[in-house]
């Protein structure tokens, strides 16, 4: 079922609103998605997580799905990571998870992140899937990353991408209900149509480029490091190996706790391609060694 027992709205956390699902009970996970998912991308790992005794939180990061689209700066910092972060840490606190365990998939890792960095005392474990830090992504950035992830550098220009993009969502974008499930693909759909969330999710990617790559940078100078367990996983059937091995030996430079990962049988979007495997992986993560749930 899509979403089956879950509470459902949208909730204020300072200048923003996020539309967010929540339920559960148990040691509280924050699920965050990538472009140009929703959070709706994550319903059956959701499931599977509150079965094994879980309190689950899946929002739309600000600019995505239903969530606000506040207006942006020469700077792009209302569409930081940094931002997004702060967000979700007022999201948590409203409601009452001071301390929990955050799982982020391609754009939402990066957010990930950014909220364990920026607040270490209120990430118990962080997860991230099919990514690498930003400014180790463009440090790296040789031919076959330029060929393969150009798209990073078209959505940083001004009005270009937008353009072509609204001109047939569907076209760029490509996906379908079989692999998202239809309620999945329906707020997908709805939010590819929308061209104030097209600007929105492409802000994102402006900061990236320029902010968020300043801000790691600026960790990584200070010795600012991410010192509860980590967990890296990757699809097997994208590019991630290809492009830098194994994706843990770049996270080991941030880490202080690498805790096992590895690849997964999947497409990029692997919570709608393969949730029966990341669901097992990330409860082995935020178990115990006692099978009994780790955050608490």
């Amino acid at each position: 079922m899509f979403f089956d027992g879950f509470t459902m709205g949208r909730l204020d956390v300072g200048d923003v609103q996020l539309y967010v699902r929540h339920g559960g009970s148990g040691p509280p996970v924050l699920l965050l998605h990538g472009h140009p998912r929703t959070g709706a991308t994550w319903h059956r790992v959701a499931a599977r997580l509150v079965d094994a005794g879980y309190a689950v939180v899946v929002p739309d990061l600000r600019g995505y799905g239903r969530s606000s689209k506040p207006p942006t700066t020469p700077d792009h910092l209302p569409y930081s990571k940094r931002a997004m972060a702060g967000d979700l840490v007022r999201l948590m606190r409203s409601l009452g998870h001071d301390r929990f365990a955050v799982i982020g998939h391609d754009r939402g890792s990066y957010v990930a992140l950014r909220l364990t960095l920026d607040h270490p005392d209120a990430v118990e474990r962080l997860a991230v899937l099919d990514s690498v830090p930003i400014s180790e992504a463009l440090a790296r950035c040789g031919p076959t990353f330029a060929r393969t992830w150009w798209h990073w550098f078209f959505y940083a220009q001004p009005d270009k991408p937008e353009r072509a993009i609204v001109a047939d969502p569907e076209a760029w974008y490509g996906g379908g209900p079989e692999h998202m499930g239809p309620e999945a693909y329906a707020e997908f759909r709805a939010a590819i149509h929308d061209p104030a969330t097209v600007r929105a999710m492409l802000e994102d990617y402006r900061a990236g480029l320029e902010t968020d790559r300043a801000h790691e940078e600026a960790d990584r100078a200070a010795g600012r490091r991410v010192t509860c367990p980590l967990l890296v996983l990757w699809s097997s059937r994208d590019d991630m190996g290809d492009l830098y091995g194994d994706p843990r030996d770049v996270w080991k430079d941030w880490a202080t706790n690498l805790r096992g990962g590895g690849p997964i049988d999947s497409g990029h979007h692997m919570a709608e391609e393969a949730p029966d495997e990341l669901a097992a992986a990330l409860l082995d993560f935020l178990r115990d060694g006692d099978g009994r749930p780790a955050v608490r």
